[in-house]
């Protein structure tokens, strides 16, 4: 793909939404850890604000709402021991996903996964989808920057690994935090209407929209 100049040398993938459909799982573990340990009945609603950002901020924001005062790392160990153990045997890939990034090493794309999760999430969805860690070039996950989206700094640091200005580069997201961190950082964005509407995509910044990896535009891509 060429776009003023700006050829396409690499595609960086999120995860969540982008990959697999984990989004129902971690909101219905992170329910689960809510009412085990404060009693807590959230709804899924309560967390829509927070997709994208990272567990922290996921768990944290409900928290917030319900006057919690909450241990985080302690609360995000349980629910992602809850998210590990009801993922099994149940956790899908998105249509195309893996098939995608296949396309996009054959094709000489240099790959990276950039996800908001801490590695112990991606490591779990990862081999639920068959999709092992050494079929990227580079991996960035939350636990490794501070700031969480929409601020960009994680994919300029997947950028960084890759050895690629952003603007030679495509994001893939699901969220419209994720695809204001994109833009914010001079990539491109594909959005996946996974979790969120059209329109909330395309007013973040995306792009393009697709329904999934299977039906990723060729304006996108340039395939």
């Amino acid at each position: 793909m060429e776009d003023g100049g700006k050829k396409l040398k690499a595609v960086i993938l999120d995860m969540d939404g982008v990959l697999c459909d984990s989004e129902p799982f971690i909101c219905q573990a992170a329910r689960m850890m809510l009412a085990e340990r404060y009693g807590v009945a959230a709804a899924p609603d309560d967390f829509i604000p927070f997709v994208g950002a990272g567990e922290n901020r996921y768990i944290g924001g409900v928290g917030e709402k319900f006057g919690l005062k909450m241990d985080i790392e302690s609360d995000k160990k349980r629910t992602y021991e809850i998210y590990l153990d009801i993922i099994k045997g149940r956790l899908r890939p998105v249509a195309g996903a893996v098939q995608f990034v296949g396309s996009c090493r054959r094709r000489g794309l240099r790959t990276a996964l950039a996800t908001s999760a801490d590695s112990l999430k991606m490591e779990g969805n990862l081999l639920e989808i068959g999709l092992p860690p050494e079929s990227f070039d580079a991996v960035v996950t939350g636990s490794q920057v501070s700031r969480k989206k929409p601020d960009p700094e994680i994919f300029l640091a997947a950028c960084g690994l890759l050895g690629l200005p952003a603007e030679n580069c495509l994001v893939v997201e699901d969220a419209p935090n994720g695809v204001q961190a994109a833009r914010a950082a001079g990539a491109r964005c594909l959005g996946l209407t996974t979790g969120f509407a059209r329109e909330r995509l395309v007013e973040a910044g995306a792009n393009w929209i697709a329904a999934d990896l299977a039906g990723a535009p060729a304006e996108a891509t340039g395939w």
